[in-house]
């Protein structure tokens, strides 16, 4: 039997369409096996850097080794410690220079094999290696599956604030192995399903509804899941379809982000608050900005936070372990975000479930105020 042939008939393809920067995602299960198949069709003999942390790499790095030789590939495995502190200068530099130590050449590529944090530094070490090189996604966690896998955003922490540094750096092929899904500690997967929830906020109150009646079957490996993820990679494709760089519309992705940046840079980007957690108080915390503002009803702001509450996600900033800045620290990092554009605070507002918009212009004066009731009911 062919390599071609071998390949899983009950995957879901959903492109993402960018002219000569097209690319496919793919979602299912056994992908991971498929890796060398579905990668050789795109790069026949090619060497491929495998940026991994040692948590995936205990549980998938061989299957994927094998699956790559099996396809004539040269597999090296570059192994970084999992969270967020890998992404850093230090974590980068390691990174670029091991791939260069393997000899990862332009017509080579780099494979991403994990969560959020593998996807974004592996990206940007691929965007910046011999100024450019080709990358695969193989996203391991429902949160790189359903968000950071797609739509070529790459880059690396700064002291100064998260995902300062980096560029935009499409993929050539994304392999979302649903599989992967039932080896995540359910924290993990916790922290992933806040940007399921993010589609239905943003322009999907349909998607949000049905999300309060299924997400236990989300949660349980039904067959509501891969229709989630599905869901939600398809709305992502369609906004960077649109608008690759963020000039317009894109920038709704990050609602609850501008919050939840703030938050985990707070807490000193560490296992105290994960990504999607911080990105569920962040979402909660701007429906009851907005609320607070007049623009969407009270009771809104309250069914968002008991859904993310319901599901086991924090809302508060009560929820969050250990100290954190006082408010005029998180006007400052909140000052850092990467939508202030010529020092205007710029966040992702709603005027109800499935109405977010871009505020630009928000008065610090009517944050500061709401940061301090965030802050006082904690």
């Amino acid at each position: 039997m062919s390599e071609a042939a071998s390949l899983s008939n009950d995957v879901t393809t959903l492109p993402v369409h960018l002219g000569e920067r097209s690319y496919d995602i793919a979602i299912g299960p056994h992908l991971l096996h498929e890796a060398g198949a579905r990668i050789a069709a795109l790069r026949p003999g090619a060497r491929v850097g495998i940026v991994t942390d040692r948590n995936v790499a205990e549980r998938h790095l061989a299957t994927v080794e094998a699956s790559l030789k099996a396809a004539g590939l040269a597999p090296t495995a570059i192994i970084i410690e999992p969270g967020e502190k890998s992404k850093s200068y230090a974590g980068f530099a390691e990174v670029v220079d091991s791939l260069l130590a393997a000899r990862i050449e332009r017509r080579d590529l780099v494979l991403a094999l994990g969560g959020g944090v593998v996807g974004d530094l592996a990206g940007f070490a691929a965007a910046a290696l011999r100024r450019g090189i080709d990358f695969v996604q193989a996203p391991t966690s429902l949160l790189a599956q359903v968000d950071s896998s797609v739509g070529g955003k790459t880059g690396i922490n700064s002291r100064h604030g998260k995902n300062l540094v980096g560029a935009f750096h499409q993929p050539l092929l994304v392999l979302a192995d649903t599989d992967a899904l039932s080896t995540l500690p359910l924290r993990e997967f916790r922290s992933g399903y806040a940007e399921v929830a993010k589609y239905g906020l943003i322009d999907n109150a349909p998607f949000f509804a049905w999300l309060e009646r299924k997400w236990q079957d989300v949660f349980d490996d039904g067959p509501a899941r891969i229709e989630a993820i599905a869901t939600s990679c398809a709305a992502k494709a369609a906004v960077v379809a649109r608008d690759e760089k963020e000039t317009g519309d894109r920038a709704l992705l990050n609602l609850g982000h501008t919050f939840g940046h703030a938050l985990e840079a707070g807490a000193g980007f560490s296992q105290r608050l994960l990504h999607g957690e911080a990105v569920a108080i962040g979402m909660a915390q701007a429906f009851r900005f907005s609320a607070a503002q007049g623009l969407c009803s009270p009771e809104d702001a309250a069914r968002v936070a008991k859904h993310l509450t319901t599901v086991g996600l924090p809302t508060r900033i009560k929820d969050i372990p250990g100290d954190l800045p006082d408010t005029d620290g998180l006007m400052d990092l909140i000052a850092q975000d990467k939508k202030v554009s010529r020092n205007a605070l710029t966040f992702i507002l709603a005027r109800g479930i499935g109405q977010s918009f871009i505020a630009r212009d928000v008065d610090p004066a009517a944050l500061r105020t709401f940061l301090e009731g965030e802050r006082a009911r904690s």
